[in-house]
């Protein structure tokens, strides 16, 4: 199954109020492997870049000045994201700039049904821990040494490291071995035999040797219930 682990930076909290998406950071993976195959991009807000935010992720307004605007580059996002499900952490929140970014050039809105949000999981999978990207990180042993700022596309990177560890570890990534009389039916690993192939009956009666040695145990039994 094709995935996207993304997130966004911003000028701020609330696209109502006016704050902008100022980068975003995709990564492909199939079957919880990474492919290697990304999308990054930074983006002029076409406004000032609020102080406190740019200590998040220092990107001021003078870097954004010579950037595309979203709208010159969401038909490339668009096509990157295509109709997989996208991964975020507080989803709401990326999702929210996002389909304001894409309501402002005139695209359909990316409906809830696609997002996955790794916050939720972790409440469900670790109840009264600390659940931000860094604390996962430690938790699951993702090496963050890098991480000075906030970044789109290294939090991305991050992010999938974590999302495998909390849906099932790094073993649901490997696969078992097909060979052409069975085919794949479904992402948990089940085969189905294909129609019409035979196999040779099974042996299942037991031998006499077996059978004798059966009679000689039963003789050593004291009182058996099937006597009573």
């Amino acid at each position: 199954m094709r995935e996207i682990i993304f997130d966004t930076e911003t000028t701020g909290l609330d696209p109502a109020t006016g704050d902008r998406m100022v980068e975003i950071g995709c990564i492909e993976m199939v079957n919880r492997v990474l492919t290697g195959a990304t999308f990054h991009a930074y983006f002029n807000p076409e406004r000032d870049m609020p102080v406190e935010a740019e200590r998040v992720h220092g990107l001021s307004a003078q870097f954004l000045a010579d950037k595309p605007l979203f709208r010159d580059r969401a038909e490339d996002l668009l096509a990157f994201l295509g109709d997989a499900p996208l991964v975020a952490h507080n989803a709401q929140f990326d999702f929210g700039f996002l389909n304001a970014e894409l309501d402002a050039c005139g695209y359909y809105r990316i409906g809830d049904d696609r997002m996955v949000d790794t916050l939720a999981i972790a409440r469900r999978r670790h109840p009264g821990a600390k659940h931000s990207l860094d604390a996962l990180c430690t938790r699951y042993g993702v090496d963050r040494s890098h991480r000075v700022l906030h970044g789109a596309l290294l939090d991305a990177e991050l992010l999938a490291q974590v999302y495998v560890e909390l849906t099932g570890g790094r073993q649901i990534g490997l696969q078992l071995a097909v060979d052409n009389t069975v085919e794949q039916r479904s992402e948990t690993a089940v085969f189905i035999p294909k129609l019409g192939e035979y196999r040779a009956p099974r042996p299942h009666a037991p031998s006499a040797e077996e059978l004798a040695r059966h009679r000689a145990f039963l003789e050593t039994l004291q009182s058996p219930l099937w006597n009573s």
